[in-house]
């Protein structure tokens, strides 16, 4: 398809994904799911697992095979704005005693799952038709170990930013918990790509390209950033078109290594000097990241999903064990970690909660082992319904915590005032 042919089926993809995303958000955000997970949901419904299934024809009309890059291209543009955004609020609100707590959290969330997922393929490699041709048993369970240790860190920001929960010590955690937690494992993942390829390179590519980066980004990049904000030459236009270039040259750069542009928009939002005219800055980019650019992204990873392999029994328990796996592993090592480290127990449940949601940084996980010859479509299948359940469940686990804590409080007040009563009773 021509670039003149593919303009026309470009617009008209954008028009429906946006509007239906849209519809999607008002009908979910009714039992209170954050636009994230809508905008997730509209992309598999309007893929093979229902659009596809019901009306091929239209599916292959709106979304041709070649539409798909560009769709991903352009949301990775409202995805890097986004996570810009939510670097530049992390540390507008410092939280004391941040790093140790955010570090056993992160460590115990990698761990937990890793541990989990790989016992869990070599206990059923044999059961279920889960190892990709030409694959070992190790290194697929390796890689699926790695895929449950990944916490989706993009929407983790999103659904903290959207409940109000920045600047509070779960949302400063989790965030912090959270790229902590992706970093290490976009690096295992590398080294386990490297195994399955018997190459090194790539690995020690992201490991040292990593190391550079924070040591240039906490050197000359605080330097760079104080001097965009700072300088009275640039105007505002200027200065959004410096923003911009910035964004896109680190995102290139994390892109490359292999540790994903998200971070890399983050770090540059980190070490933003919090400015008014930073502030300008971010309410001027904002909207239209969220509205038209940010929904691309989230759609695109739906429309390669299909379910219709869960019919299978084997597949169908595999699946179910990769769920139970991964909220235990994850939501229940992040718990207790925190626990540890003497976090209050309504702290360390939406730690948990949050950190819990894996979205689409692991579907961009399993497309690459997908890419890599290490994942089948049956293991795709069960690794994208970890995806859908561990992120749908988030919104009701923080609700369901935050009404316990409701409860807890009028019942204290009650049994002061029932204990405030009596003495003056007793002298009545």
């Amino acid at each position: 398809m021509t670039p003149v042919a593919l303009a026309p089926r470009f617009f008209i993809a954008v028009a429906v994904i946006l509007l239906f995303c849209r519809l999607m958000a008002w009908l979910l955000g009714k039992v209170g799911q954050p636009a994230v997970v809508s905008e997730m949901l509209a992309g598999v419904l309007l893929g093979p697992s229902l659009l596809g299934l019901l009306a091929p024809g239209v599916q292959d009309a709106l979304f041709p095979e070649q539409l798909y890059p560009v769709l991903y291209v352009v949301g990775q543009v409202g995805l890097v704005i986004f996570m810009f955004q939510a670097g530049y609020a992390f540390t507008a609100h410092p939280t004391t005693g941040l790093a140790g707590t955010a570090g056993a959290v992160s460590l115990a969330g990698v761990l937990a799952p890793l541990g989990l997922g790989v016992l869990l393929v070599l206990a059923t490699a044999g059961h279920a038709p889960v190892i990709a041709d030409g694959a070992s048993v190790g290194v697929s369970a390796a890689f699926v170990g790695v895929a449950l240790a990944i916490t989706a860190f993009p929407m983790l920001a999103r659904i903290i930013t959207e409940r109000g929960h920045a600047g509070t010590r779960h949302g400063s955690l989790a965030l912090a918990s959270g790229a902590l937690d992706d970093v290490v494992a976009w690096m295992l993942l590398a080294v386990v790509l490297a195994t399955a390829s018997g190459r090194v390179g790539p690995a020690l590519t992201t490991v040292g390209g990593a190391a550079l980066f924070g040591l240039l980004l906490w050197t000359v990049g605080r330097r760079v950033t104080a001097a965009l904000v700072g300088s009275d030459r640039l105007g505002d236009q200027s200065r959004l078109l410096g923003l911009v270039a910035l964004l896109f040259a680190v995102a290139w750069y994390t892109d490359e290594i292999g540790l994903y542009a998200v971070f890399g928009a983050f770090a540059v939002g980190a070490v933003m000097p919090h400015h008014e005219r930073t502030d300008r800055l971010v309410n001027t980019v904002t909207p239209v990241c969220q509205i038209v650019f940010l929904p691309l992204f989230f759609t695109y990873s739906g429309l390669h999903t299909e379910f219709g392999l869960l019919g299978q029994p084997s597949v169908l328990l595999f699946a179910l064990g990769c769920v139970t796996v991964a909220i235990v592993g994850k939501f229940g090592a992040c718990w207790g970690a925190a626990r540890l480290r003497r976090e209050p127990n309504g702290v360390a449940l939406r730690i948990g909660a949050l950190m819990n949601a894996r979205g689409l940084m692991q579907l961009i996980a399993i497309n690459v082992g997908m890419a890599a010859g290490i994942v089948n479509s049956t293991l795709f299948t069960a690794l994208v319904l970890v995806a859908l359940v561990t992120t749908l469940m988030t919104t009701p686990l923080l609700t369901w915590i935050e009404r316990r804590e409701e409860r807890a409080a009028a019942q204290a007040d009650t049994q002061e005032s029932a204990i405030a009563v009596q003495p003056a009773g007793g002298k009545a």
